[in-house]
């Protein structure tokens, strides 16, 4: 076999969606006649911890844990919060907006931890790896980003040793949609488009998830670029369908930060108790992770706190059972500019999980395209309140006549991760010859 060095900060016993990119590509490489060598960190500060993603890992692989530092201890300590909590989020959850102490951390974030809070990982990473290539040499790179100083070291160790590299972006560098909550000054701005052009440069092939975002890339000069999805694991997913709740629930998993705050769907579930009979003592929404605080006032603005369950965040093995068990899926897309190429990794634990989606949308997006290549569901705009009242008046009526236990009917077979591992694979190939 030939062997490809992976360079991922998130790896098990990382929790989260971010971990599985890496680690699924990892599970099938060698169905493709590549080994895998896994370069993760060393006690990272994870968000979350999920020892239920160990069963992924290649048996026998070599995982190579080099050590870092991150700077999320000093900030709890500076913004007086409690050790063990979750403060990887703070562009998506800003109940701290406001405070000196954050807003100071966001600036030197922001201008001294290039491309991101892990960048102090860089220089030692990269000595490590130029030194143990040249015993243990290996035919391609693959790096997962972000955050980018996967990207960042990628680049540098491929600049000293030659070796091909292909770089994959989950989502973009300077274009990623928080990086204009950055506080950046000129010299910073300055800096992270350097990488981001030098990274551009070294790659000798860059896979990013969505077809929007890489035409973003080619504008930006970027070359040589493929559109790989998430995609899902197969193997995560039983194949006779779950009893599906008795209640009209619809599942949320995953950050709803307050880019994601769906006032115009609260509001609409607010008439329709009014407007139908039953529908109050029937509806459920169950938000599965971090819920902003502007989202838990949206809720009980609306008269809807009864009728909410939060369960904060669960291992993943929980969360596949929720996902498979919902009559409806929710998908909030970021309310961000580059809202339209995102297509999140959860959209296709979704379409695996055969429970029909609900996706609300700023703009007009590659999900709703998705979403109507497989008729798993419907694509609404945020405040587009007729067109989101007609998708849940549709799916609260299947759900009164029993239709919505019925499982999708959908074609998803080329969003399965070992089809998708093929295609890197055959990149690899490609830049490795």
């Amino acid at each position: 076999m030939k062997k490809v060095l992976l360079i991922t900060y998130y790896w098990p016993p990382s929790g989260g969606i971010g971990v599985l990119r890496c680690l699924k590509i990892a599970k099938y490489l060698r169905e493709f006649g590549w080994e895998p060598v896994i370069f993760t960190a060393k006690d990272a500060d994870y968000p979350t911890i999920d020892h239920s993603n160990d069963k992924d890992i290649p048996e026998g692989a070599e995982v190579i844990r080099h050590p870092i530092w991150e700077p999320y201890k000093l900030y709890r300590k500076l913004t007086g919060k409690s050790p063990d909590a979750n403060v990887n989020n703070v562009f998506y959850v800003q109940e701290d907006k406001g405070k000196w102490t954050h807003e100071l951390a966001v600036w030197v974030r922001s201008n001294f931890f290039i491309p991101d809070a892990r960048c102090f990982w860089i220089r030692p990473s990269v000595r490590f790896l130029t030194r143990y290539l040249k015993e243990n040499p290996v035919d391609a790179i693959f790096s997962d980003g972000p955050p980018h100083t996967n990207t960042r070291i990628a680049t540098l160790v491929s600049k000293a040793t030659g070796i091909p590299w292909l770089a994959d972006f989950q989502d973009p560098w300077t274009q990623i949609d928080y990086y204009q909550l950055l506080k950046l000054t000129a010299w910073g701005h300055a800096r992270h488009r350097r990488m981001e052009q030098e990274a551009f440069e070294q790659a000798s092939r860059i896979t990013i998830v969505s077809p929007t975002w890489k035409q973003e890339l080619a504008e930006l000069g970027a070359e040589n670029i493929s559109v790989i999805p998430w995609g899902f694991d197969p193997d995560d997913y039983p194949e006779e369908p779950a009893e599906v709740d008795q209640a009209f629930t619809f599942t949320h998993l995953g950050i709803m930060g307050y880019d994601r705050k769906p006032d115009t769907f609260f509001q609409v579930l607010s008439e329709l108790c009014a407007e139908v009979e039953g529908f109050r003592q029937n509806l459920k929404l169950r938000l599965v992770g971090q819920v902003d605080e502007s989202v838990r006032q949206a809720y009980e603005q609306h008269g809807l706190a009864v009728n909410v369950e939060l369960t904060g965040s669960v291992p993943r093995a929980k969360a596949l059972e929720l996902t498979m068990s919902s009559p409806v899926l929710l998908l909030l897309l970021n309310q961000q500019s580059n809202a339209q190429g995102r297509i999140p990794g959860k959209l296709f634990e979704y379409l695996a999980a055969r429970r029909p989606i609900l996706c609300l949308q700023p703009v007009e997006s590659d999900v709703a395209g998705i979403l109507k290549e497989t008729g798993a569901g419907a694509a609404c705009l945020y405040e587009d309140a007729a067109a989101i009242k007609a998708a849940v008046r549709q799916l609260y009526a299947q759900y009164e006549s029993g239709q919505l236990q019925a499982p999708v009917d959908a074609e998803i077979g080329r969003y399965s991760i070992r089809r998708l591992t093929g295609e890197i694979a055959g990149l690899l190939g490609e830049i490795s010859k």
